[in-house]
């Protein structure tokens, strides 16, 4: 099958902003590029995508401390590179179709545990809005930058 003709997996990412208007960024354990991301991850049979983005939170940072400001109109995709496409998701997906959302950070730094139950994480830091697209893996890159364009008004609010 070609990659083209694989559907997209279906999934939520958050745009986490504390009160200086900086994005929290992560490492990923799995990855040995010094490459950084937000968190996101998928929507459970029967869930809605405000409520996936507050388990996947939770789940990935160990905390639900933040409130939903914004979110995107669209659902935005991304592919994978081809030699990828056969070692995520067991190769059932060509990659994510996301509805993301920007969130205000409510906790302390203290509330944020990356050593969750299952762990994604190897570090974490907060980092200016327009820092993210030179932070992520090249294939990602485009929907960063629809992102911080999408989401800088409320960094500034």
């Amino acid at each position: 099958m070609a990659r083209t003709d694989l559907p997209y997996r279906r999934g939520v990412g958050m745009m986490l902003l504390n009160t200086e208007g900086k994005v929290f960024v992560a490492k990923r354990i799995d990855t040995i590029a010094e490459a950084w991301q937000m968190p996101q991850g998928g929507i459970d049979e029967g869930e809605d995508a405000h409520t996936a983005a507050m388990r996947e939170l939770e789940e990935e940072i160990g905390t639900r401390k933040a409130e939903i400001i914004g979110e995107v109109a669209d659902w935005l995709t991304y592919d994978l590179p081809d030699e990828l496409v056969p070692k995520i998701w067991g190769g059932r997906y060509r990659g994510q179709q996301q509805k993301w959302f920007c969130l205000r950070f409510t906790g302390q730094d203290a509330d944020i545990d990356i050593a969750t139950q299952h762990a994604e994480f190897s570090e974490w830091k907060w980092t200016p809005i327009h820092t993210l697209p030179d932070m992520i893996v090249p294939f990602k890159r485009a929907l960063y930058q629809q992102l911080v364009e999408e989401f800088l008004p409320l960094s500034t609010s």
